[in-house]
C-alpha cells in the first residue's frame, strides 16, 4: 500500500513509476521497484540517523 500511494503523489517516486511503465514494464514491476526504492531510502535513512527531508527541486 504505501509503494501505490508514493507512485501517486510522491513527485520522484511518480516520476520513476511512469519511466518504468513508459518502458513497457507492467504496472505491478513498476509498483514492486517503487517498493523497492522506498525500502532501500527508509534503510539508508535510519543507517544514517536521518529524518526524510522532501526535495524542493
Amino acid at each position: 500500500m504505501p509503494a501505490l500511494v508514493a507512485a501517486r503523489y510522491n513527485p520522484d517516486l511518480k516520476t520513476k513509476y511512469q519511466q518504468l511503465v513508459a518502458a513497457g514494464k507492467p504496472g505491478k514491476s513498476a509498483i514492486t521497484a517503487v517498493m523497492r526504492k522506498l525500502i532501500v531510502t527508509a534503510n539508508a535513512l535510519l543507517k544514517a540517523d536521518r529524518c526524510w527531508a522532501q526535495s524542493l527541486a
